[in-house]
């Protein structure tokens, strides 16, 4: 088979050469309160806010899942149940299907489903965010992993993401992006090693934390105080003073969605039939 340069299909078969034919699991992070998204998740988990008709959550999976990531582990908390049931009858609303009721039997037609593997884990109500990954680590076992959050997407190169955090030699990478401010601040040499992680600093136009992360399984013992554990402070500090913590430059497209305006930006671009982090094709 002929494997056109520049494609997601040349991209995927360099990623198996460097990480096995088994790929890596992806953390999802999806256990938040979003107090800052109030409006809309009194009823629902942030996560499951929805972008043109589908949830936040939904277009993160299809980024990885365009590079052959399909393994995900959901870190649920905050109404996790909304997560679980919209997995749980992901395959019959993704289809056409005929309802028997004479019979109780269902047959299904055309579907639209995804080739992911997904495993629902409730990492509880109040457990913060190294907390949460500490949790899934019997999931994850002794392999290289990706993680990011829950709320944002970008068009990063995931590919290429990999590539340099395995030769960095580093145990973690993280996405460093360049938005407005309001977020932590990375201190990054010309190495791209991170030296100092400093959690929300007033907004001067430093790189920041955007999440996309690739871990080695060793990041899991940065990760000491259990459900408390807040993985921005003391695990990602520890590993910029350890020289551990690499940071992958993207200048491309990167938005979260903390409130209801960003919200309205995300639904904007996706109306608009060209929104840059929809890198798959339907």
């Amino acid at each position: 088979m002929k494997i056109e340069k520049g494609t997601l299909l040349q991209e995927r078969y360099q990623i198996e050469s460097l990480i096995g034919e088994g790929g890596m699991k992806t953390i999802i992070l999806a256990g938040g309160l979003g107090t800052r998204l109030s409006e809309e998740t009194e009823l629902k988990p942030k996560p499951m806010v929805e972008i043109g008709g589908k949830p936040i959550l939904w277009h993160i999976m299809k980024i990885y899942s365009s590079y052959g990531f399909n393994d995900f582990i959901i870190c649920c908390g905050y109404k996790s149940y909304y997560i679980k049931d919209y997995f749980y009858h992901y395959y019959m609303h993704s289809s056409d299907i005929t309802v028997d009721l004479r019979s109780n039997e269902i047959t299904y037609h055309k579907s639209a489903s995804e080739p992911w593997k997904i495993t629902l884990v409730d990492t509880g109500l109040e457990t913060m965010t190294g907390g949460r990954i500490k949790r899934v680590q019997k999931y994850i076992g002794s392999e290289p992993f990706m993680l990011t959050y829950g709320d944002g997407v970008s068009n990063v190169d995931i590919s290429k993401l990999i590539a340099f955090h395995k030769e960095s030699k580093k145990l973690a990478t993280l996405t460093a992006v360049l938005p407005d401010g309001k977020f932590g601040a990375l201190s990054i040499n010309n190495e791209n090693a991170i030296t100092e992680f400093r959690e929300k600093p007033a907004g001067d136009g430093s790189w920041i934390n955007g999440g996309f992360f690739v871990c080695q399984p060793e990041v899991f013992n940065y990760i000491k105080n259990g459900d408390p554990t807040i993985f921005e402070r003391d695990p990602l500090e520890n590993l910029a003073k350890d020289n551990q913590l690499n940071a992958y430059k993207h200048n491309g497209f990167w938005k979260p969605m903390d409130t209801l305006k960003q919200k309205q930006e995300l639904n904007a671009l996706w109306a608009s039939g060209n929104p840059p982090w929809k890198i798959w094709k339907e």
